[in-house]
């Protein structure tokens, strides 16, 4: 498929694209089908360093910026992949490495790093609250040398192939600080001692067979060092890190994208209907051209969210943007993809209908297109508060 510029990085994208190949089509499709987790696929990503992109030399990562990253995950997507199976590996360490202590980030970035250790979850998400996180009710009580947990947490992704999870409570009730935002702190939760002790987990069945969860604590006591950071800071040290989350994933939209493409175009260009191929019809042809077009918008937004990013300045703005972009455009070029098919859409043997289930979830996660519409509108536009 040509493009309007040439790629960047030609490079690392063939090194990825030479490790996906490894992994045809069927091998996903198990993963979009049972409750089975690719594991084989992951560990070949930890093994060869990709998902340690970020984390800095010194801890035995590859010391990449957010665009190589974003790069890895966009790769991953494009080649059939699904990278939220481990995505969480690539971001989650974040917290960790700008707010952790010294001994902290020597105690867990290097094995996070070598794959030893996987960081892949984060808690923050609670039943009653939702994307209202400075209300969550789950509580972190002191009491001597530990943090006593209680509370319950919904839709947290990949708890059954981490070792560690990310943790946000609230350290101090609401009632008690001046600003709904202070007294939520973060902790480093060690999956191995916690479940069971404490911690429960319950999976959650779902249309993508993404691997997530609710989760129940029970007075499950931490140790109070596994504290990271400021207490009662925690809800300063999320947000600093929702940029990168944000981008990685438009990046792995943009992925989708252009496998939709290919795959609309790909079949546009075989089936003949009519003594001809159906991609000669504008009717077919226009709203994969459109959904192209779409694609390689939100790519340029993506890009710069990631220089800015890269460069140290703010772009909360930009990955905000990038994300909205780039998931409308997968789900346009989904249901381009799709229509094209026609029933053989909806068949499994095509993948099809596997990634569209796939690209769904990112009009509702990692945070709505709506709230982004509303970020806009307030922090850019400088409209009223809409919530």
């Amino acid at each position: 498929m040509q493009t309007s510029a040439p790629e960047t990085h030609t490079d690392l994208r063939d090194a990825l694209r030479a490790l996906c190949a490894q992994f045809p089509p069927e091998y996903h499709r198990d993963f979009g089908e049972d409750d089975a987790y690719p594991v084989e696929f992951v560990d070949a990503l930890t093994r060869e360093g990709w998902l340690a992109a970020m984390i800095p030399e010194e801890y035995g990562g590859s010391g990449l910026g957010l665009t190589e990253a974003s790069i890895i995950m966009e790769e991953v997507n494009r080649c059939g992949g699904n990278a939220g199976h481990c995505h969480g590996q690539m971001y989650n360490m974040g917290t960790l490495l700008r707010h952790g202590s010294d001994a902290q980030k020597q105690q867990y970035l290097p094995g996070i790093a070598s794959g030893d250790l996987r960081l892949q979850s984060m808690a923050v998400t609670e039943p009653t609250t939702g994307t209202d996180t400075t209300k969550l009710k789950t509580t972190a009580v002191k009491k001597g040398d530990r943090y006593v947990i209680n509370g319950q947490k919904v839709w947290i992704s990949r708890i059954q192939h981490s070792d560690l999870m990310i943790l946000l409570a609230r350290t101090t009730p609401l009632s008690e600080v001046k600003k709904k935002s202070q007294g939520l702190s973060i902790f480093m939760v060690d999956l191995k001692d916690a479940i069971g002790n404490g911690m429960e987990v319950r999976p959650i069945a779902n249309m993508p067979n993404h691997e997530t969860n609710e989760v129940f604590f029970d007075n499950l006591e931490i140790p109070a060092e596994n504290l990271i950071g400021t207490e009662g800071r925690g809800f300063y040290h999320i947000l600093d890190g929702l940029n990168a989350e944000r981008t990685l994933i438009a990046a792995e939209c943009i992925g989708d994208g252009y496998w939709f493409v290919d795959k609309a175009r790909a079949y546009a260009g075989e089936r003949v209907v009519f003594d001809r191929p159906i991609g000669q019809n504008q009717g077919v042809q226009f709203p994969i051209a459109k959904a192209y077009v779409n694609v390689e918008a939100a790519n340029l937004m993506r890009f710069e969210a990631c220089r800015r990013f890269d460069a140290g300045q703010d772009c909360g703005a930009q990955a905000n943007m990038a994300k909205l972009l780039a998931a409308d455009a997968s789900w346009e070029a989904g249901n381009a993809c799709i229509q094209t098919h026609g029933g053989f859409g909806f068949a499994r043997e095509y993948d099809v209908e596997r990634k569209f289930r796939e690209a769904r979830l990112y009009q509702v996660a990692p945070i709505s297109t709506n709230l982004i519409l509303s970020y806009v509108g307030e922090h850019i536009l400088g409209m009223p508060r809409s919530f």
